[in-house]
């Protein structure tokens, strides 16, 4: 028995193609989405670290310079003793 193409068929056959073509794109636009959504989410959390990193930079150079301004926080006070301060008792 031989197959025969009748436009029926070819119909049926171009019908199944298109879905699974738009099947596949559904799938690639997905996987695309996530991909963004992953990729954005990693630029954000290394600009939060990066700025965490000059923040905490910063105030180390403060503390060394005695010029942290912390409220209720000895510690970040100017040492008078240190040899740059200019305000130091000699």
């Amino acid at each position: 028995m031989s197959s025969q193409s009748t436009p029926q068929n070819i119909t049926d056959k171009v019908e199944e193609m298109a879905d699974q073509a738009q099947m596949k794109k559904d799938e690639m636009m997905s996987q695309t989405s996530m991909n963004s959504q992953s990729s954005d989410q990693n630029a954000m959390q290394t600009g939060e670290q990066m700025k965490n990193m000059a923040q905490g930079a910063a105030e180390a150079v403060k503390n060394t310079l005695g010029m942290n301004n912390a409220p209720n926080n000895a510690s970040n006070a100017p040492d008078t003793n240190h040899p740059s301060n200019p305000f130091s008792r000699g």
